[in-house]
C-alpha cells in the first residue's frame, strides 16, 4: 500500500470512530446531539384537582411515574370547581388547574385573566358521554320529569360552569325556560344529602357521585344534560395562566407529556375503577358501576369552539371568543 493510501485509510478510519464517540473529526470533544427535550424551570408544581372520575389520567400518571419521568413532582389541591379555581390561577397559589371549559373560557373573557396573561389551555381531560351528566332527584319525590323542575331548585357545583351551561341548554331544548329554574352553589359531594333533606330539589351530578346517590339514596335521573344540543360537547381539561407558560414553557411541556399518557391509560376501564376509591371517595362496587366519559388525547380547537358558541348563544358570554389562541401546544 502506498504510504498517501495508507494516510487516507487512517484518516477515514479515525472519523468513523470520532462519529462512534460523538466527537468531531477534528476532535473538538463536542457532544453528540440528544432528543432528551429541556429541563423544566419549576420542578414542584401545584395541580388544582376535583374528586370526579374526570381527573383519573392525571392519578394515573402519578402512580406510574410518568411526571417524575419527565422531571416533575406533582402536588394535588382539591378544588370545588373550574370557576373556584381561576382566582388561584391568578393569584399564583396554584399552577395548574382541572376545569371545565366554560369556566376558563368565561374567565379568559374578564379583565383579571388578562393581568396575568390570559388563560391558556394546556391538556384535554374529558369529553361527554351518554348518562355521566346527569340531574337528580329524590326516589321518592313528585319530580318525575323535565317539566316538574319549573319552579324548582338545582344544585350545580359552581355558576359560570359547564353544569350551567348545560343545564340551560337541555332545558331550553325541551321548551322549558331556563329563567323558570333557580340554580344553587354547592358542592358536589354534598348533593345527594342535600336532595335527600329537601334543601334543594334537584343536584347536578357527575361520576362517581351519580351512582353513590343512585344506590345509598335511590335518587332518579329526569335529565342527562349531555343530549341533545350538549350531545359528546367537551366538558373539561387543565389550564394555566399566559404568564405561568411564558416563564416554564418546559414544565408545561412536560407536563403535557405526562399527561398524554395517562389520559392514553385511562381508556382501559379496570384503570380508571381502580384507582377511583383512592382519590374520589367511593367503595369499590360503586367504582364497578360508574359511567365513563371519553379521554381525549389532544387539545382541538374545533371541537372546543363549539362550547364558546353555547355561551355565547346561553349568556354565559358577551362577546365571542376565538378559542385557537388560547390553546398551548407544547414544543
Amino acid at each position: 500500500m502506498s504510504g498517501r493510501r495508507r494516510i487516507a485509510v487512517l484518516l477515514s478510519a479515525a472519523a468513523v470512530l470520532a462519529a462512534a464517540s460523538g466527537c468531531g473529526a477534528l476532535g473538538g470533544g463536542q457532544p453528540a446531539a440528544t432528543s432528551q427535550p429541556p429541563a423544566a424551570e419549576k420542578i414542584f408544581i401545584k395541580v388544582g384537582v376535583l374528586p370526579v372520575v374526570d381527573v383519573a389520567p392525571l392519578h394515573i400518571a402519578m402512580r406510574n411515574g410518568y411526571f417524575k419521568e419527565e422531571g416533575l413532582e406533582v402536588e394535588t389541591v382539591v378544588v370545588q370547581g373550574g370557576a373556584a379555581a381561576i382566582p388561584g390561577l391568578v393569584q399564583g397559589s396554584l399552577d395548574i388547574t382541572f376545569g371545565n371549559w366554560v369556566s376558563f373560557m368565561a374567565a379568559q373573557s374578564k379583565e383579571t385573566a388578562k393581568n396575568v396573561g390570559g388563560i391558556k389551555l394546556i391538556s384535554d381531560g374529558y369529553q361527554a358521554k351518554p348518562g355521566m351528566f346527569l340531574i337528580l332527584v329524590k326516589g321518592s319525590g313528585t319530580i318525575r320529569s323535565m317539566t316538574d323542575l319549573v319552579g324548582k331548585t338545582i344544585a350545580i357545583n359552581t355558576f359560570n360552569n359547564i353544569s350551567e351551561l348545560t343545564t340551560k341548554a337541555v332545558l331550553e331544548a325541551n321548551n322549558i325556560d331556563p329563567k323558570k329554574i333557580t340554580l344553587k352553589e354547592m358542592p358536589m359531594p354534598d348533593m345527594e344529602a342535600a336532595i335527600e333533606r329537601n334543601v334543594v330539589d334537584a343536584g347536578f351530578m357527575s361520576e362517581p357521585f351519580i351512582t353513590r346517590a343512585q344506590r345509598n339514596s335511590g335518587q332518579i335521573a329526569i335529565l342527562d344534560a349531555a343530549s341533545g344540543p350538549t350531545s359528546a360537547i367537551p366538558i373539561a381539561g387543565y389550564g394555566t395562566t399566559g404568564k405561568f407558560v411564558q416563564e416554564n414553557p418546559n414544565t408545561v411541556a412536560a407536563f403535557q407529556r405526562a399527561m398524554a399518557r395517562g389520559q392514553q391509560d385511562a381508556s382501559d376501564r379496570a384503570t380508571v375503577q381502580e384507582l377511583l376509591p383512592q382519590y374520589a371517595g367511593v367503595d369499590r362496587d360503586t367504582a364497578k358501576l360508574v359511567n365513563l366519559g371519553q379521554f381525549p388525547t389532544s387539545l382541538d380547537a374545533t371541537r372546543l369552539q363549539r362550547v364558546a358558541t353555547l355561551m355565547r348563544t346561553y349568556g354565559l358570554l358577551q362577546t365571542d371568543l376565538d378559542v385557537e389562541p388560547m390553546l398551548f401546544r407544547g414544543r
